[in-house]
Parts: C-alpha cells; structure tokens; sequence
C-alpha cells in the first residue's frame, strides 16, 4: 500500500501515479468492487514488456475481468472466443510453456463421432505479444468439415479501468484487411490480422468465420495478431542482458526454480522510454509496470550473478531522478509505504538512497566495467553525503521525517550503505571513506544499546523506537536485514550491526515457528499482535525478505536456519508452478495444505524472481572481487540439498560454474582467465 501524505521538511513524498480510471456510469466487472484488484492468481500470465496476456486456462478470452492482451497499459484485445460447428472446445488443459507464451489443450466431438472418443484435438498457443496460433488435428479415420468461428472484441481501456473493475462496452468492429479494427474515442486503434483470410466475416458482431476440411491425420493452423496503431514504444530489450543460469544436481527443485525465475527477469525488463539504452525491471505484472522502483535495484542487486548490465541500467535510471538542490540534496525520489499495523510509513526513497551505493559497490565487486563505474560514481558519491547530512546527532538515521521515527530496518541500509560506500570511495580514489567507517561504528554503537531489548530467552532487535524513547518491540522479518552485511573487497563480508552472541540469537528467532511459516519467513511474527496471514507487512510471506534470510543466515554459519527457509521457499514454488508471487500468505504449513498468493501480489514479481536466484546461488556462497581479480566460494559446509552445480554465472565479464559436492567442498569448475580461485 502506497500512501500521499504531506512530506517533511527535506523529504519530499511524491504520490503514487496510477493511470486515470474510466469516468461516466461504466459498468463495473462482476463481483468486484471499485478499487479493488480482480485476482489474477487463477490465470495464465504471458509476460514480454511492455506486452503481456492475461488468459483463464480453459484459454477463452471471453472479456469478462482482467483477461485480454495488453500492450502500453492499454488491452488491445478483451474478447476471444473459439467455435466450431457452433460449439465451444471442451477444455483439457492450460499451461504456461514459457515466461511469455501459454498453451492451451481442447478435445472436440463432432456429430457422428462413435464412442467418447474426441476426433479432433484443438491446440492454442498464446504469446505475450499478442500471436496466437489454433491447430486443429483430425485422428478420425476419414475427413472432417470444421466450420470455424472466432469472436473478437476489444474496450481498449486503460489498466488502471479495469484494475478498478470500471469496464466499458467493446467497441464496434469495422473490416480491416484479413482481420478487424476498432478505434475507441481518443483514437487509438487496435486490430487483429488472420492468416488465411476468414471466408466471411460479421463486423458488427465482431465474428470471423472460416471452413476447412481436414483429412485423416492432417492439421491446420490459424494465425492471429494483434496490432496497435500507436506509435512504437522503446520495445524489447535486446541482446543477451541476463545470463543462461543453471543449476543441477541431487535435488531438482534448485534447477526448476532457477530457470523459472531467469525467464520470469527477462519478462519483466523493460527500456527505459526517454533512455532505451537502459534497461531496468518491472516491480510486477499485471498490477506494476511503472517507472523504476527502490525495489528494482534490490532486484538487481540479488541478480548480479546473472551479470551487472541489469544493475547500470537501473542504477542510470535512478541516478537521473536525484535531486540536486535543497535540504535533501542527493537524495533519490520514492513515495511513502505502509508499514504495517505497529510502525508509521517508511519512505522508499530513503530505502533506494541507501541501496544505489551498495548495488554499485558490489556490481564493481562482479565485475561492473569501469566506463559504468565512472558514470555512476558522482550519483553515489551525492547519495553517500546525504546519508551523512541525515543522520542525527545520536548516529541514527530518521525515516521518513527528520525527526523520527528510527526504524531497524533503516539503520541496516544505512550502516551496510555506509561501510559498502566506504569501500567504494577508498577504491576509487574518492575522499570521505574515513567518515563513513566513523559513521558506522557510531550506528553499530548506538544501535547495540537503543534497539536490543533483553529479555530472559535471550533479546531481541526492536522494529523501531521514537524521539522519547519508546519502542517497537515486534519482530518480523525485517530482521533478515540485521544479517545482510553486503561485500567488501577480497570476498570478505562487512561487519553487521550485531555482535555475535546478538546474531545468534536474531537466527534463533528467524528459525522459530513465530516467523518461520513453513514456506518462508512471515513480515510479522504469528505471535505478535496486530498478526495477519495475508498482510504484506504483518504476517504474509515476502519472498524478497526471505532471500535475503537464507542467505544471511548462510553466510553468518547458521546453516540450518538457513537451510529450512530454503527448503521451505522451494516447496512453496514448486506448488506455484515455480512462479513466485512477491508475497503469499503466511499461514502455518500443514500436512496438504498449499501457499495461497496475496490477492494483490503481482505474478511475476522482479523481487520475487531475482530473491529465487539469491536463495539458490546462497548455497554456494559466491564471494566475487573482479577488481581483486580474485574470486571466493564458500558454500553451505552441510550441503543440505545434497550435490549441486551452479552454472552459466558471470563474475568478472566471464561465465562462471561451482560445484558442491555432498560433503560441502566447493569447486570452481569455469571462470575468467587470471582470477585467483579459493574457497
């Protein structure tokens, strides 16, 4: 939830831009109240941005609901319906074949058929840019006359419309060439071209018609495309931005959740449309396809072993938002967030800051070249001095007011910001490494004696505290954070905010029950107040605040912490056909039972997906210094997973493969000519 309120002084805020909705007295969709999101979650989703479709799985667009092909935010097509001999396929069957395509499987009896035995299979394969193809195949032994009928029909209604579930009438269709067009009153056009042309057709009521005789054995296709008249956008990133990712070994979910999440990344890039040379991610589809977010960089960020030319196109398209003038000089833009039930809004803007040093720390870690390392720099360097302006007299950082309240979470990017931008500076050459490493040990001080709470089981972190002293003492899994340190050179990892004894006892409680769901780690404990299974920052699972779990656990040696999260993340996408949303529920897990999406998590998820690759690449613990050219695994000494190659990685521009051998030994099996291996 984004909320609009009055910003702070050197805070600015700035609203959630959500397209216009459809004004008059147009009908709303069945059984969905204005502003409030149709589910998606028992649809297919083909995903190539900016295109995508969105199909029941029985395939029939019917133009009821969210269904349709979009392009721009626009659906270009909301009705699809398939005959023949005047009567619907019987469905058998819906798929996803890939990230942007489905397929989907009908039976077809036709008069005269013996026995229950459909003759005719009907085939639809559906993709993200709008083609379809139908292939009818004729078992019967002798031919068969197929009298087709597809009816189409379009609103051309923004997404924001039907997001709110304000839908209008299709529009009239006009004849266009071998298909159709409509033109809505704004004047844009969509239209659909067959191939072969439809022996008749009946514009007013939107319907092509074509008959075919198909002998024993054969088949036949039909072609669809959708077009829009509006002029050509960026497009499709091209070239190989992300790299072929792998993973194999005894346990195959590893493998299967990899791939899932590499093609659901690609999905999901987009250029930027006044930069097409820069390329960044979608926070998600259907319901966020906007401008680039704090969480695209996160989402950069855990998918650097698939290369750093994702994390310079979000860090540029970022970088060019900074302000440059005012009290928050330096300071990157963001809307505020709800916080959950026990915490005031955090602003995303403080959260992007502090992370734009850290991902381009360690993109130079990975191997980021040095013609992008001297572009973003200066944008850095502004973020790092405004972290230092920021933080008050006590050490702490504010969030989102310069008067508080200090939140956990925030001190852990900043203090990660600090010592990662710290590195960064002394690397370049740059001053002003000496006062971000005095910055952070005072944070680490001050955090040590105004945030954990003793307690007889041991302590624990507090969410938060205000300017009086109070505090927040739930826990959820923002304290994954506590344990993300980040990379300094030499594969070493940055000191934390903790002590040891603290971390211990911070991987203690991330492993109870409470926050552990059996499918991942729950935004707030069950045991706190204020818990709910299905709210995004009091109960639900996020897959993003799980990844970094797993693998801040991992690398602080809590390896059977680490190791249940893990399997438990893998579990839940393997019941999600390995599509993650970026949150479901965080119900207790129970014999049977499966995780069930938030109704307003988009799927795909860029958090989701690049939180998937952090998880299953933790399990080799991959510490990269491209500069260093030196390179440094250190994988799960207890193997919980069993053997497992990790391959088609890139550190230092070069692909890179490790191996973990059931014993926990890794090995560096591919890498750039002249790193210096160790594990």
């Amino acid at each position: 939830m984004v909320l609009s309120p009055v910003p702070a002084p050197g805070h600015p805020v700035e609203p959630q831009v959500r397209p216009p909705l459809t004004g008059g007295t147009a009908p709303t969709a069945p059984g969905i109240r204005p502003g409030e999101l149709p589910s998606v979650h028992d649809a297919l989703l083909c995903v190539a941005l900016p295109a995508f479709a969105v199909s029941p799985e029985h395939g029939q667009l019917t133009g009821e609901g969210p269904g349709g092909v979009y392009a721009s935010g626009r659906r270009l097509l909301s009705r699809c319906v398939l005959r023949v001999a005047g009567r619907e396929p019987v469905p058998l069957q819906g798929r996803l074949a890939g990230a942007d395509r489905a397929v989907f499987t009908a039976a077809l009896r036709l008069p005269g058929d013996p026995g229950p035995d459909p003759a005719v299979t009907v085939e639809r394969s559906r993709s993200a840019d709008g083609t379809e193809r139908i292939t009818f195949r004729n078992a019967a032994p002798r031919t068969v006359r197929l009298p087709v009928e597809i009816s189409l029909g379009t609103d051309l209604a923004d997404l924001g419309a039907i997001a709110s579930g304000r839908l209008r009438p299709d529009l009239r269709a006009s004849v266009h060439g071998t298909g159709l067009r409509w033109t809505a009153p704004d004047g844009r056009s969509a239209s659909v071209t067959t191939d072969p042309a439809p022996t008749d057709s009946l514009a007013a009521a939107g319907v092509l018609r074509w008959d075919t005789d198909l002998a024993p054995g054969a088949a036949t296709t039909l072609h669809l495309r959708v077009h829009t008249d509006r002029a050509p956008g960026a497009g499709r990133p091209g070239g190989h931005l992300l790299s072929d990712a792998q993973a194999e070994g005894d346990d195959p979910r590893p493998g299967a959740l990899l791939r899932a999440c590499v093609d659901d990344l690609r999905a999901l890039l987009q250029r930027d449309p006044a930069h097409p040379a820069d390329v960044h991610l979608a926070a998600g589809v259907p319901w966020r396809c906007g401008p680039v977010t704090a969480e695209a960089l996160w989402a950069a960020r855990m998918a650097l072993p698939l290369g750093t030319r994702l994390a310079a196109g979000t860090l540029r398209a970022l970088g060019r938002a900074q302000v440059t003038g005012g009290p928050g000089a330096g300071r990157l833009p963001g809307p505020l967030r709800d916080a959950g039930p026990h915490l005031p809004p955090r602003c995303t803007g403080v959260e992007a800051t502090l992370a734009f040093p850290v991902v381009l720390a360690e993109a130079r870690r990975w191997g980021l070249p040095a013609a992008d390392l001297d572009e973003l720099l200066p944008v850095a360097e502004r973020c790092l001095g405004w972290l230092r302006r920021g933080l008050g007299p006590d050490g702490l950082l504010p969030d989102p007011a310069p008067g508080g309240p200090w939140r956990a979470e925030t001190q852990a990017h900043a203090h990660r910001a600090a010592l990662l931008g710290a590195d960064l500076l002394d690397a370049c050459g740059r001053p002003g490494g000496d006062d971000l490493r005095d910055a952070a040990r005072t944070l680490r001080e001050r955090f040590r004696s105004e945030f954990w709470l003793d307690d007889p089981s041991g302590g624990r972190p507090a969410a938060g505290r205000t300017p009086d002293g109070r505090t927040w003492p739930q826990l959820g899994g923002w304290a994954a954070h506590l344990l993300d340190t980040g990379l300094l050179g030499g594969g070493r990892c940055a000191p934390g905010l903790l002590d040891r004894a603290e971390t211990e006892q911070v991987a203690r409680l991330l492993g109870t029950p409470s926050l552990d769901s059996g499918w991942g780690l729950r935004g707030l404990g069950a045991k706190e107040p204020g818990h709910n299974p299905f709210g995004h920052r009091s109960g639900a699972v996020r897959v993003h605040e799980t990844a970094v779990a797993v693998a801040g656990l991992a690398a602080a040696g809590h390896e059977k912490e680490a190791a249940a999260l893990l399997r438990g993340l893998l579990d839940a996408a393997g019941f999600l056909d390995h599509r993650l949303p970026e949150m479901y529920a965080g119900e207790q897990r129970a014999t049977g039972a499966r995780p069930v999406p938030h109704p307003a998590a988009c799927r795909p998820a860029a958090v989701a997906a690049a939180g998937g690759v952090h998880a299953v690449t933790a399990l080799a613990g991959i510490r990269p210094d491209a500069p260093g050219r030196s390179v440094t695994v250190q994988p799960m000494a207890s193997a919980p997973l069993g053997a497992i190659r990790l391959s088609g990685l890139v550190v230092a521009g070069e692909p890179f493969a490790v191996r973990v051998g059931r014993l926990g030994l890794g090995m560096v099996e591919e890498a750039a000519e002249g790193l210096q291996l160790g594990v």
